[in-house]
């Protein structure tokens, strides 16, 4: 991604490829570097381009209105310690009181600035110039990111003439929007998406809370990356997620006053100092704030971070290594390969397993599940892969049973009363707490439903907002605290990402649903959804006017170019492991269950089938 401006114009800004590109051109012989020649603005850069630079330059003498606003525009989406240079093109009570720090505002290209309306009424001397592009996102101070079905963005720049302290005047921009407004290619170059981590409320597990940092020194704070990301968990979950995790780093806890730069040894470990608020903490308490750490920042390094040692006012508080931190993971099932599963041309639940020379292993479950004593629709295989639950008899009626041991099929935990197969149980899905969940789509009574332990009655789930939609499809998390839903209205299928609530005694909790928001506002539709890690997702939807496609999207709803994946048609089932060494597995129409192994396309693994799916 490059400078994204559309509006050519006198912009000023100065694009400079990274070092190690220039250095590859140079070893190669392809290309020499001039030695004279005047600096040029340049706008657009070619799409992939991740590592261009832009320089922000100061506004000429006598600059015209014209180019203040694209000079200003220009220095916004760069680098510039506290933003000194796109300082420059304001006036002094408007560069106090700017803060490019409250958010940033991100539209599908750069922001466009019409011409200068004509003054008038009060604003006799002063010049106006409407900014226009379509908005897609906000990133609040927290550093949280939110998409929003494209809207038209109206903002403006106002500029007046100001005293140079001669008898000449210049131009400078006196009212302006607050935080930064950047187009989606300079937002995406600027930034990148770390998850940082919590608790799940009550639990002895973590939960990814996805943020946005700056890839390079934040102008404002002038931390590192790996600085930012510490400061960033410090300072708590984002707002939505607040209600559901934990945090056991004490109140008031921050980074060592002046700490900008945090660095790891050649042994992969890293120190880090937090003010006096910390000493208190205790040796388990103390483990737990440098598990969060340890997650936090592996999505930093390219190496796994070998230990993290907490400093309290200079003193040790205690050391914790990646090892260690295991026994926190979000998903207690990563490191453990799981296989996928699916339902073969009899409704028979099998594991299937790929062979080194390619060839495929599948294998029946032993049980009722297993030996074509029920014929299966779809399935969900428990996370400890001793039981399944699967949907029998059109999508009529939902059963438990074991698939490590031969036993009788009980009776169906419950039967839903739909006319159609399509109006009945959803395929069920396993959370990390081992509780099966599933919709019954009954037009007369739809209904989100829990089973605690995957047994017993169900108990119905309220679920905030739905408006009248109908859930069609879920997938719950593994770390129970968040549940991905397809919801169907006015003949449009949405994914929307709801926060899991427990309230009440832990052995008979109060389960809800809460503020769901968009996961995927950028498709027209969705037909299949996955979780494909800790705060990822794997969808199969289209865009408005577009042809399927699969990729994969944070929960926060953002995507990247490079979240596209090979494409495949009639795709009606997807299913991901939480590890990602394991290849994505899909149902399709036309080619069959398949794979994508990593670096490669997508293989039949076999001709028939249906419901792929890995733990959970």
């Amino acid at each position: 991604m490059g400078a994204d401006r559309r509006r050519y114009g006198q912009g000023r800004a100065v694009k400079a490829p990274a070092v190690l590109g220039t250095l590859a051109l140079l070893l190669t012989g392809c290309a020499s570097i001039p030695s004279s020649g005047d600096v040029e603005p340049v706008k657009a850069s070619p799409p992939g381009e991740s590592q261009v630079r832009v320089y922000a330059v100061p506004p000429r003498d006598k600059a015209e209105p014209d180019e203040i606003v694209d000079g200003f525009l220009e220095a916004m989406t760069s680098d510039d310690p506290d933003f000194a240079m796109a300082r420059k093109y304001l006036t002094k009570q408007a560069s106090r009181n700017w803060q490019p720090e409250a958010g940033t505002t991100v539209l599908s290209a750069a922001p466009d600035p019409a011409g200068p309306t004509e003054p008038s009424g009060t604003d006799s001397t002063g010049l106006t110039y409407p900014l226009y592009g379509d908005r897609i996102a906000d990133v609040d101070s927290t550093h949280a990111y939110e998409p929003i079905t494209p809207i038209r963005y109206n903002g403006a720049i106002h500029l007046v003439q100001q005293s140079t302290g001669s008898d000449s005047k210049e131009w400078r921009i006196d009212r302006l929007p607050q935080g930064l407004v950047l187009g989606e290619s300079d937002f995406q170059r600027n930034y990148r998406s770390v998850n940082k981590y919590y608790f799940a409320s009550g639990e002895n597990w973590l939960v990814a809370d996805p943020v946005y940092i700056r890839q390079r020194i934040d102008p404002t704070t002038r931390m590192d990356p790996v600085t930012q990301a510490v400061k960033v968990l410090l300072d708590g979950p984002t707002n939505w997620l607040t209600p559901v995790v934990d945090s056991p780093f004490p109140a008031g806890t921050a980074l060592q006053k002046g700490t900008t730069s945090l660095e790891f040894d050649d042994r992969n470990a890293l120190k880090v100092p937090l003010n006096g608020k910390a000493a208190g903490a205790g040796r388990e308490q103390c483990r737990k704030m440098a598990a969060q750490l340890l997650f936090t920042l592996r999505d930093l390094t390219s190496t796994p971070v070998g230990q993290v040692e907490l400093l309290a006012d200079g003193s040790s508080l205690c050391v914790l290594s990646g090892d260690q931190a295991e026994e926190f993971a979000p998903d207690r099932t990563t490191g453990r390969l799981d296989h996928p599963y699916f339902l073969d041309d009899r409704g028979r639940l099998s594991l299937l397993e790929a062979r080194s020379d390619e060839s495929v292993d599948r294998t029946h479950v032993i049980g009722p599940f297993g030996n074509g004593d029920v014929k299966l629709g779809t399935v969900a295989v428990a996370r400890d892969e001793k039981h399944a639950a699967g949907v029998a008899d059109a999508a009529k009626s939902l059963y438990v049973s074991s698939i490590t041991s031969d036993s009788e099929l009980g009776d169906p935990l419950v039967t839903s009363n739909g006319a159609r197969a399509e109006d009945r149980l959803s395929a069920p899905s396993w959370d990390g707490h081992g509780d099966l969940w599933v919709a019954d789509r009954d037009p007369a009574k739809p209904r989100l439903l829990r089973f605690a332990q995957g047994v017993g009655a169900p108990r119905e789930v309220a679920v905030d907002g739905l408006d009248g939609a109908r859930i069609e499809a879920l997938r719950v998390s593994a770390d129970g605290v968040r549940i991905a839903l397809l919801l169907t209205r006015d003949g449009r299928t949405t994914l929307q990402i709801g926060r899991v609530e427990r309230h009440g005694s832990a052995a008979d909790p109060k389960v809800s649903v809460a503020e769901p928001q968009s996961g995927a506002p950028q498709m027209e539709t969705v037909t299949a959804v996955s979780w494909a890690g800790p705060s990822r997702l794997v969808v199969v939807g289209k865009e408005e006017g577009g042809v399927q496609q699969v990729r994969y999207i944070q929960t926060d709803g953002s995507t990247s170019a490079a979240g596209v994946l090979p494409g495949l048609n009639q795709v009606t089932a997807i299913a991901a492991a939480g590890d990602d060494r394991q290849p994505l597995v899909a149902d399709s129409e036309d080619a069959g269950i398949v794979r994508l192994p990593t670096g490669a396309n997508w293989q039949t693994m076999v001709d028939v089938g249906s419901s792929p799916v890995y733990p959970g």
